[in-house]
C-alpha cells in the first residue's frame, strides 16, 4: 500500500511540475506568436463567412507579424474595435499612413490617413462598421494579421493580401 501512495505521490509532483512551466508557455504563445478566432457576420464577406449565418469560418491570427505595426494595404487585420474595446474586429487594411482614400459613406469625401494609423474596411460594403464609421484606426488598436482559414475544412486556404482596385488611395505614401 506505502508503494501505491508513493507512485501516486510522484505522479501528481510530476504533473504539477509540467502544468506550472505547460500553463506560462501556452498563454506566452497564445499571447505573443498566434492563437484562432472565430469570424462572426458578413462585414468580409465574401472572402471570409461566404456562406452567410450557416457558417462561421475559424482564422489563424499571428501576432508576431504585427508586433512592428507593419503591415500593408490589402491585409486582413483583427483590432480591438475603436468604439468598444472588449470587442474584436477583423477588417482588410485600405490605406498606410500618409495615404489619401476617397470614402464611402464618411462625413469627409476624401480623408487623409494620419501617422500611425490605418485605414481599414469590410470587403462587404454596407454591412460593415469601419473606418467609414470611426475614421482612421490607431496602429496601437492592432492586434493579429489573420494568415489562414482552418475551418471549415473545405475552405483551408492561405489568407491573400489583395487590395481591391476600386478602393486603391487617391494618392499612396511610400511603404
Amino acid at each position: 500500500m506505502a508503494q501505491a501512495h508513493g507512485w501516486v505521490k510522484r505522479y501528481f509532483k510530476a504533473f504539477y511540475k509540467g502544468f506550472f512551466v505547460a500553463v506560462p508557455v501556452a498563454v506566452t504563445f497564445l499571447d505573443r506568436v498566434a492563437c484562432v478566432a472565430r469570424v462572426e457576420g458578413a462585414s468580409m464577406q465574401p472572402s471570409l463567412n461566404p456562406g452567410g449565418s450557416q457558417s462561421s469560418d475559424v482564422v489563424l491570427l499571428n501576432h508576431w507579424k504585427v508586433r512592428n505595426f507593419e503591415v500593408h494595404r490589402g491585409d486582413i487585420v483583427s483590432l480591438v474595435s475603436p468604439k468598444n474595446p472588449e470587442q474584436k474586429i477583423i477588417k482588410r487594411v485600405i490605406a498606410l499612413e500618409g495615404d489619401i482614400i476617397r470614402t464611402i459613406g464618411h462625413k469627409n469625401r476624401y480623408v487623409k490617413v494620419p501617422r500611425g494609423h490605418i485605414w481599414v474596411e469590410g470587403d462587404h460594403h454596407g454591412h460593415s462598421f469601419d473606418s467609414n464609421s470611426f475614421g482612421p484606426v490607431s496602429l496601437g488598436l492592432l492586434h493579429a494579421l489573420a494568415t489562414h482559414i482552418l475551418w471549415p475544412p473545405e475552405r483551408w486556404q492561405k489568407l491573400e493580401s489583395v487590395l481591391p482596385p476600386e478602393r486603391s488611395p487617391v494618392v499612396q505614401s511610400e511603404e
